[in-house]
């Protein structure tokens, strides 16, 4: 019997996988640890406080319920806010997790990284498998700390090999109340289009990234899985779905307008965006169904459209 602990537990997503994991006949315990407790009691679920920030909390509490599974998906929800912030839980909190799983003899790790830990890069393959390397960008602190966590769990998959590990890049995840940086693209009156680029968008529901780490937790195999639906949607295919024109901008134009609108103070983006925009990691997951044993229920396309019944307000009448 598994006994787990999801750190993040009480977020966005770690509130669906410890869902999920409560309702498994095979799981003895799920702990959820996050900065703090919400309100509503959930059952077959332990809320404890665990601060991923604080180095010497975790491995007692580990240790006090003897947790042999960790599910690390404690991170900042919308990056670009607060970047010595985002370090602080995501690159130094890994660190502390790490360490403390090795410290209690945790048997398993699962982690929720993202396609972000490819980079954004002109020379990415049309789509990119998990054989591609992890190149980040320094320019978006997001991508650089998700490769620095990977690079950190490489190096502990040589000096603790008996800390198995499952790692998922995963795609844009899409539910219910999911607002980020991405949807934030949809909500205007144009839909913004670079020239030349149809900027494809992986997508993933929620409930499948969800199901995909209680494989990972409890009977599925260690390894390295992009996660994400079936096939890809262009931005001219999103714009069509929200039904709204498009917005088609040069490349150097947008980026010399977002250099003026940052110095200005008008915007809190600059020219680096139009990278993220134009070259997006688009992610192949035959691993994850072929070797993982997992197949999304949602196609990407099946996911959008989710996304748009459970958020009325998106598209265009």
């Amino acid at each position: 019997m598994t006994r787990i602990l999801i750190t993040g537990g009480g977020g966005f997503l770690g509130s669906h996988v410890a869902r999920q994991l409560a309702a498994r006949d095979d799981v003895d315990l799920v702990v959820s640890g996050d900065v703090r407790i919400g309100a509503d009691a959930r059952p077959g679920v332990i809320d404890v406080v665990a601060d991923v920030t604080d180095a010497t909390a975790l491995a007692p509490l580990l240790r006090r319920y003897d947790i042999d599974t960790v599910v690390h998906l404690a991170a900042i929800v919308n990056p670009g806010r607060d970047v010595d912030l985002e370090y602080r839980v995501d690159v130094e909190g890994s660190a502390h997790v790490l360490a403390a799983c090795a410290e209690a003899g945790v048997r398993r790790i699962v982690v929720s990284s993202s396609g972000a830990a490819y980079g954004y890069h002109a020379d990415n393959p049309t789509w990119i498998t998990e054989d591609a390397p992890i190149r980040g960008n320094d320019e978006f602190p997001y991508s650089r700390h998700k490769r620095l966590v990977e690079e950190m769990l490489a190096g502990y998959r040589v000096s603790h090999p008996e800390l198995s590990q499952v790692i998922f890049r995963i795609g844009t995840i899409l539910g219910p109340s999911v607002q980020n940086q991405i949807t934030a693209l949809w909500d205007g009156p144009r839909i913004l289009r670079i020239a030349g680029s149809d900027s494809p968008f992986v997508f993933v529901w929620v409930d499948d990234v969800a199901a995909a780490m209680v494989h990972a937790a409890t009977d599925g195999p260690a390894g390295i899985f992009n996660v994400a639906g079936d096939g890809a949607l262009s931005v001219t295919e999103i714009a069509a779905r929200l039904r709204k024109p498009l917005l088609t901008v040069p490349a150097g134009a947008l980026s010399l307008a977002l250099r003026v609108g940052r110095m200005l103070r008008l915007t809190v983006h600059g020219p680096e965006k139009v990278r993220f925009l134009r070259y997006r990691p688009v992610l192949d997951n035959t691993r994850l169904k072929r070797d993982f044993g997992f197949t999304p229920a949602r196609t990407s396309s099946e996911a959008f459209d989710e996304y748009l019944a459970t958020h009325p307000g998106v598209a265009r009448r």
